[in-house]
């Protein structure tokens, strides 16, 4: 069975934190059942992608259900705030601890780039970089922002398929692979929504996914994103990007 482990493929504790920022949710007050289901539901696709779901991931989906089934039992009246007889304690702790990390991490790598530019390394040649690609490619998406774009492309593909028809895959991810690049070739840059409703079929549309996620590995195509998050383009990278240029 094919698999593709991206190194920027994130942990559970990124995927709630996905969940809080795209649903606008409150971290002090997490609406654990709607959480729980959406957590599930990922961990399913991942699944039906074949992605490696580590085991960090089903602790976290039996803590989650462990969390739910605490809060359907009667509660003691608190006040506003969160107190640590609350089921959702422990994890809202974690989550604001990783997320603190987080934010300082980037703040770090923020410092180290500054310092880069004033501190002299008392080497004197100049360094080889590669020219920036022309155009702007998306940089903060994550897997999980990839996953919701395509679980929105399966939902709607399901909504039009009336009948369910049993069908063999024909097509290999260096198929997808291929189709994908000259269809970039002859039309440019186009959206992934716009790409699987050509293909039609749900086992196309995951082979093709898969072919994506690849060639996003290997830097053969760009991601470009608009103001829906879950709405995002596919471009070939320029030329003075693949070959570099000092």
């Amino acid at each position: 069975m094919y698999r593709v482990q991206l190194k920027n493929f994130e942990g559970p504790l990124d995927l709630l934190l996905f969940f809080i920022k795209r649903d606008e949710l409150d971290i002090y007050d997490i609406p654990i059942s709607y959480i729980t289901n959406q957590f599930l539901e990922y961990i399913t696709l991942m699944e039906e992608l074949d992605l490696d779901v580590a085991s960090e991931f089903i602790l976290m989906a039996s803590m989650l259900m462990s969390i739910k089934a605490k809060m359907m039992l009667p509660q003691e009246e608190s006040g506003d705030e969160l107190d640590e007889h609350d089921p959702r304690y422990e994890l809202v702790q974690q989550l604001l601890e990783y997320k603190r990390y987080k934010e300082m991490a980037s703040k770090m790598e923020n410092i180290e780039e500054e310092a880069q530019k004033k501190r002299f390394r008392g080497y004197h040649e100049v360094d080889q970089v590669e020219k920036q690609a022309s155009g702007e490619a998306l940089q903060d998406v994550t897997m999980f922002d990839l996953m919701a774009a395509f679980k929105k492309v399966l939902t709607d593909i399901k909504r039009q398929e009336a009948v369910h028809h049993v069908e063999k895959i024909e097509h290999s991810i260096e198929d997808q692979t291929e189709y994908v690049l000259e269809r970039l070739q002859q039309k440019g840059r186009t959206s992934f929504y716009d790409f699987c409703m050509e293909l039609q079929t749900r086992a196309k549309i995951v082979v093709t996914f898969l072919a994506v996620l690849e060639m996003l590995k290997e830097r053969q195509i760009n991601l470009y994103v608009d103001d829906d998050p879950t709405s995002f383009y596919l471009d070939l990278k320029p030329v003075d990007e693949i070959i570099g240029t000092s």
